[in-house]
């Protein structure tokens, strides 16, 4: 495990060196550091946000050197809490545990809105009809939650129909896009600039700053796709 700040008011914990080698085992180990870190209850931590392979930790300074830490010592006085709470073994320190939850998505592939879904056809050299089985067929897991407040990045797309990014974003995508980017698929939670290969569009809303918590999804959190149709999906909108 490696420490390192991220400016005045943050640092990094590094739990793994990279994530594709390993990505289930590698995501539980950042879970289960993220649940150390949540139960340490660490003075001055103002929020944690596990993501591939590290746990970030925001704080206020001025808290942390309330609790304790010298001046200009924050960093060291986090990280020899941070080095004990993840090291912590036995009953005491098991960490808090959360359910797996399995998230059904409902997805509209209607052309309307898969504006790339013959592009990564073609690519995968399959019908538009195979893309939409796999992209369905396959559990997800989210990985990290970022680039706009509650966009998953979703570790578990096909082999087959990896896509690369965009060579020129769009300027706007539309809210609830489901689409391909590299070997990960996503979801963008409101109107936004994205490289992305959109493949269809969800009708559920990802991101609601009035719910608690806003976002709809979670790390760790398992997704699975599935197919509804254009009524469907108006249904679903009202």
């Amino acid at each position: 495990m490696e420490i390192t700040p991220l400016g005045d008011s943050a640092l990094i914990v590094r739990v793994r060196d990279r994530f594709e080698d390993a990505p289930q085992e590698t995501l539980s180990d950042v879970l289960r550091t993220f649940r150390r870190l949540q139960n340490a209850d660490i003075p001055g931590v103002i929020e944690l946000a596990p993501a591939y392979t590290t746990v970030a930790i925001f704080f206020d300074p001025l808290q942390v050197a309330k609790a304790g830490a010298k001046p200009n010592q924050a960093f060291d006085w986090l990280a020899e809490r941070v080095r004990a709470a993840v090291a912590v073994i036995g009953d005491r320190g098991r960490p808090r545990t959360l359910p797996v939850r399995v998230i059904q998505i409902p997805v509209c592939y209607d052309p309307e809105f898969a504006f790339d879904l013959d592009h990564v056809a073609a690519r995968a050299h399959v019908s538009s009809r195979e893309v939409v089985d796999l992209h369905n067929a396959a559990e997800y897991r989210v990985s990290c939650v970022g680039f706009v407040p509650g966009f998953p990045f979703l570790s578990g797309l096909p082999k087959k129909l990896a896509t690369p990014r965009r060579a020129t974003p769009r300027k706007e995508i539309p809210a609830g896009s489901v689409a391909i980017g590299g070997a990960q698929t996503g979801i963008y939670p409101m109107r936004s600039p994205g490289g992305w290969n959109v493949i269809g569009r969800t009708p559920l809303r990802l991101f609601d700053p009035e719910n608690d918590p806003p976002a709809l999804l979670r790390v760790g959190d398992r997704v699975q796709f599935h197919s509804i149709t254009r009524e469907e999906f108006e249904v679903l909108m009202q």
